[in-house]
């Protein structure tokens, strides 16, 4: 990459010209180069005089934010490498006389300013008076006490996230020390000070931000011994300070999560807290919404922090637990009560322990009254326009928040019953159901269902609680499962009903009694119009075929002649999870049985397959085909063979599908350049490898051929996946697999790789991504399930060649796949391969290893440019750990070479990205971990690269003109 010689001048009039095409009605395409413009402004040594330029001008107050957040990047990344040392402190200047031209707001700018002036002071490491200077230079007016207190909040966040300056670990921590430990008595009574100096102070919201950002670096005792108690405690008497006040509070409560030792601090705050129960009732009738979620959100937090005092020390607590239980009772519109459920979750994990069993007595009417509470927030709203179509009358973020909501409620059902038990809070359930049969069943007509939310909330809490339920449950739902199968048919009923009948096969199966009417209830379900009840249907009956196969056997044929009848009126998703269903009952019939009903079942699907592929003219007809296979897949997946046939004998699943193989090697073979119809065949084919294992030997001769000539035809990376899965099914080390078999699996391995490599070779790397992701795991396999055939071959090289090349790919699949692919090969050159593959001996092992050690000697400094220039360039975020790991085990094998090839790699950067000085400090870090021969501290040398690569990504200017002398050759393959 050349060096930045071309950046435009970057004049303020220019900066502010490009932030107007921003935002304004302009093309896409000037938008974005507009983008790029802004983004290599910010990164160029003029960004700190025009930033500060246009922060001095009448630009607009959006202009100025971002100069000032561009200030803030140029100070976190840039201060020593674009500003010499003896001109920084007039930096510090310049940002004071900025934060009091900026006092009086606007507060976002003001706020960025503090942030900069906080990073300043970070690695200004010789300004030991930070807060003298910054408190006196501001001045005493109530602008300048804004500016302070923006100050003294940023400051501790800035300094926890000091990793992204450019500090080592020993400068950041005296620097935190000076900066954060010593000041804090002092911040301390200046907030005081503060506080006393007006009522208007008093209750600012700043001062108790800066409390609460503070309160991680001074011990919570301190301030509750401190008058700032009272001042915030005061401070929820006025609206203005209210939320401010509530978040300080928590964070003062989350610093004494370790009870033990805080005992006298939760002494002084639990009375104060729980004097702020009458003010639930208050917010409430005022219909004041925020106060209401601050206050209940402090009620809960403080519940979490104290859960294992409340589990020790039930009834001291319990005016705390009552209040929680109060806002969640509270809660009509459902504002608040989520902000209770950790809570909820929290006390339970210590009531269900042994050693709090009294406490868990003691609490049980509170959650009962929780099941109660829940029950009724469960329910649907009454549609105010009186249309039982839409009860959230057209507002469709309200309907989906809702049912978000009731998931959530679920889950804390499922609390409820480990404290009180499944019976009890199914028999309120049942209650539920039976007060509404009482009180309104006589009056439903048809669909017709009066007050029919009272009904649907017990039923989804019992689909809710339905993880909870044993088979051995004998006391409720023997009373239960009767009733609803007479729930009325109104749409939504009906739905939540499926779902619960869905939900409970599990039980059903123990209980074959109740079986008969509820299937007959989710098969007459599939006579609705409502698409969501037919659904809800299909889903059900997986779960009855899947739970309660052996009970359906009987019925075997009649589910086909059902199955065939209603399969072509179904959705997609529908028509796979009945299919699912189906095929689960398939499998559990007597082996003599399996290939006929296979043949009862497949064959009517293969034909509708050859109708569709000979109609399959277009996109859509296409796309038919490619959904139908998936059923056939499903059978292929799930009627399996168990216990396996004995060796030699035929396999009737695999009977069936070798007389199919043709049909489906024929469309194949006609849609090779419809990528879903082959990818879909090759899932289907990759599912009988897997399931039905060895006794898919008599297919694999001809299955191998077509994953051959399918990706020599097509090149898609899909007949890579099959082949992956026939090399891990009969590798070497699996019981009953022919050796002759093994080796003519590996030959096969061997061609379809040679052919990717030939592939790779014609055409870059970027334009076959998801071929490099799959050939990338196929080697995986091969290095995994071969070593003694791949590590020797002659394509060992060539591969480990071809993984490095494309590491210029920038897509997060193909790159993960091919640095897992790395990491394993050079995992083989350590004393402890990825793999311990028991049928090596130990010399076989040593010469394997010592191949792949003189492969990655060889290619070592290549392997180095290309997993440096990704992490500092190209790679995403994803790709860090296994990048860096990578790194980390050649540090560990070749350590000096390794640090040789980093320098070496590190050098070649372009000049002004990174100094001579930073490389030579990093180089030092490095070589004092190795110095040690300590495996914990070569391990840290992995984090020492990865926060260097993170500093350098934001420096880097300009990615779209190269990489210069790291940029990454194009692969060559060649047959010798």
């Amino acid at each position: 990459m050349a060096a930045n010689e071309a950046q435009p001048a970057f004049s303020p009039d220019e900066v502010l010209q490009a932030m107007l095409t921003m935002r304004g009605g302009a093309t896409e395409k000037r938008k974005k180069e507009a983008h790029e413009y802004l983004e290599l402004f910010q990164k160029s040594p003029t960004a700190w005089t025009t930033s500060i330029t246009i922060l001095q001008s009448n630009a607009e107050a959006d202009v100025k934010l971002f100069a000032a957040t561009t200030l803030r990047g140029k100070i976190t990344y840039d201060l020593a490498t674009q500003v010499p040392a003896a001109e920084i402190p007039a930096v510090r200047t310049q940002l004071l006389a900025l934060l009091k031209q900026f006092a009086p707001g606007p507060k976002p700018i003001r706020v960025q300013l503090c942030v900069c002036l906080a990073i300043l002071a970070i690695q200004m490491q010789e300004w030991k008076d930070v807060l003298p200077v910054v408190v006196s230079s501001l001045g005493h007016d109530a602008d300048s006490h804004a500016v302070i207190l923006d100050f003294l909040r940023v400051l501790p966040e800035e300094v926890t996230e000091g990793r992204k300056i450019t500090l080592t670990d020993e400068e950041l921590s005296q620097r935190t020390s000076e900066l954060l430990d010593q000041n804090a008595p002092q911040v301390v009574q200046l907030l005081i000070n503060y506080a006393h100096s007006s009522p208007a102070a008093a209750t600012n919201p700043q001062l108790f931000d800066c409390i609460t950002s503070w309160l991680r670096e001074v011990p919570v005792k301190d301030i509750v011994k401190s008058p700032l108690l009272n001042i915030v405690f005061n401070a929820l008497e006025a609206d203005s300070s209210f939320q401010a006040a509530a978040d300080c509070i928590s964070t003062m409560v989350r610093e004494t999560r370790e009870i033990d030792d805080n005992i006298e601090t939760i002494q002084i705050l639990l009375p104060r807290i729980i004097a702020l129960q009458p003010k639930i009732q208050k917010v409430v009738e005022e219909e004041d919404v925020e106060s209401y979620k601050a206050l209940t959100k402090l009620f809960g937090e403080t519940g979490s922090a104290w859960v294992v005092a409340i589990a020790r020390e039930p009834a001291h607590f319990r005016p705390l637990v009552d209040a929680i239980l109060e806002c969640a009772a509270r809660d009509k519109d459902r504002d608040v009560i989520e902000f209770t459920f950790d809570f909820w979750y929290d006390l339970k994990q210590y009531l269900v322990l042994e050693k709090y069993i009294q406490a868990r007595m003691e609490l049980l009417d509170v959650y009962a009254k929780l099941v109660d509470i829940l029950l009724k927030h469960l329910e649907y709203p009454e549609s105010e326009s009186g249309n039982e179509k839409d009860l959230f009358d057209g507002d469709r973020e309200a309907e989906e928040k809702f049912r978000e909501f009731r998931h959530l409620m679920g889950d804390t059902l499922k609390d409820c019953c480990e404290i009180m038990g499944v019976s009890e809070c199914l028999a309120k359930v049942h209650n539920a159901i039976k007060d509404w049969m009482q009180k309104y069943a006589s009056l439903a007509n048809g669909a017709s269902v009066p007050h029919w939310q009272q009904l649907e909330a017990p039923l989804f809490s019992m689909r809710a609680m339905g993880a909870m339920v044993t088979k051995e449950e004998t006391t409720i739902l023997p009373q239960l499962m009767p009733l609803l199968v007479q729930i009325p048919a109104h749409e939504k009923l009906r739905f939540a009903t499926i779902m619960v009948l869905g939900r409970y096969t599990e039980w059903t199966a123990a209980h074959p009694e109740f079986l008969s009417p509820q299937f007959k209830y989710i098969v007459d379900s599939f006579s609705t119009d409502s698409k969501e009840i037919v659904r809800a249907a299909a889903m059900a009956i997986k779960f009855f075929c899947t739970d309660c196969k052996h009970l359906l056997s009987e019925q075997v044929v009649q589910l086909q002649e059902f199955y065939n009848l209603i399969l072509d009126k179904l959705p997609e998703v529908s028509q796979e999870e009945i299919t699912e269903g189906v095929a689960n009952v398939v499998s559990v019939q007597p082996k003599g049985e399996i290939y006929k009903l296979l043949k009862l079942f497949c064959d009517p699907l293969i034909q509708r397959l050859m109708t569709k592929a000979n109609n399959a003219t277009d996109k859509d007809g296409k796309l038919a085909v490619a959904d139908h296979l998936q059923l056939i897949t499903l059978f292929a997946q799930h009627v399996v063979i168990l216990p396996p046939v004995e060796r030699g004998e035929e396999d009737p699943a695999v009977k069936y599908w070798q007389e199919v193989f043709p049909i489906l090697s024929k469309v194949l073979e006609s849609f090779l350049d419809f990528p879903p119809i082959c990818e879909r065949i090759c899932r289907c084919w990759r599912f009988m490898v897997i399931s039905h294992r060895g006794a898919m030997a008599p297919i694999l001769p001809d299955m191998a051929n077509q994953l051959a000539n399918g990706f020599t035809r097509s090149k898609q990376g899909c007949f890579l996946w099959v082949t992956g899965a026939i090399l891990r099914e009969f590798s070497d080390d699996r019981e009953h697999v022919d050796p002759a078999m093994t080796e003519d699996i590996y030959v096969f391995f061997d061609a379809q790789a040679t052919n990717v490599l030939r592939f790779i070779t014609e055409v870059p790397s970027q334009d076959l991504p998801d071929v490099i992701e799959d050939f990338f795991r196929l080697a995986v396999d091969g290095l995994l399930y071969y070593p003694q055939k791949f590590i020797p071959s002659g394509l060992f090289g060539p591969v480990f060649e071809a993984a490095y090349s494309v590491l210029t790919l920038q897509q997060r699949e193909p790159l993960s796949a091919t640095l897992h692919y790395i990491r394993d090969v050079i995992g083989w050159a350590t004393p402890y391969p990825p793999s311990s593959y028991e049928h090596l001996t130990a010399s076989e092992a040593g010469f394997l290893r010592e191949t792949v050690k003189r492969l990655v000697l060889a290619e070592g400094e290549t392997l180095v440019k290309r997993l440096l220039a990704g992490m500092m360039i190209t790679f995403p975020k994803d790709c860090f750990a296994d990048a860096s790991g990578a790194l980390l085990t050649l540090f560990e094998i070749f350590p000096n070479e390794t640090a040789t090839w980093v320098d070496q790699t590190l050098r070649l950067l372009p000049q002004g990205t990174v100094t001579p000085t930073e490389v030579d400090r990093l180089m030092a870090k490095i070589k004092e971990k190795l110095s040690t021969n300590d495996t914990g501290d070569v391990r840290q040398i992995r984090s020492i690269l990865q926060d260097f690569t993170n500093t350098y990504r934001r420096r880097y200017v300009a990615p779209r003109d190269g990489l210069g002398a790291l940029e990454g050759s194009r692969f060559r393959f060649s047959v010798s």
